[in-house]
């Protein structure tokens, strides 16, 4: 029986894996901030970790990602 020529192999899974992984933690970093009562403002919101680091790592994520799908084996 032939073997089938898989679309991905097991080291652009570990990418795209690890590529949602860190997705995953760039949205929760940039969750929470919220204020107790409604008529005070909480400036927590814009700490370094959901202004800079948060994004950058969502967006890293997807670079990943978009690397994982598009990277070519060399045969």
């Amino acid at each position: 029986m032939a073997e089938k020529d898989y679309l991905f192999n097991k080291r652009r899974y570990r990418f795209l894996v690890l590529s949602i992984f860190i997705i995953g933690i760039g949205f929760v970093l940039m969750s929470g901030g919220e204020s107790t009562d409604p008529n005070i403002f909480n400036n927590e919101i814009y700490n370094f970790r959901r202004i800079r680091l948060a994004p950058l790592m969502v967006v890293s994520g997807f670079i990943l990602c978009i690397f994982s799908i598009l990277y070519k084996d060399k045969k």
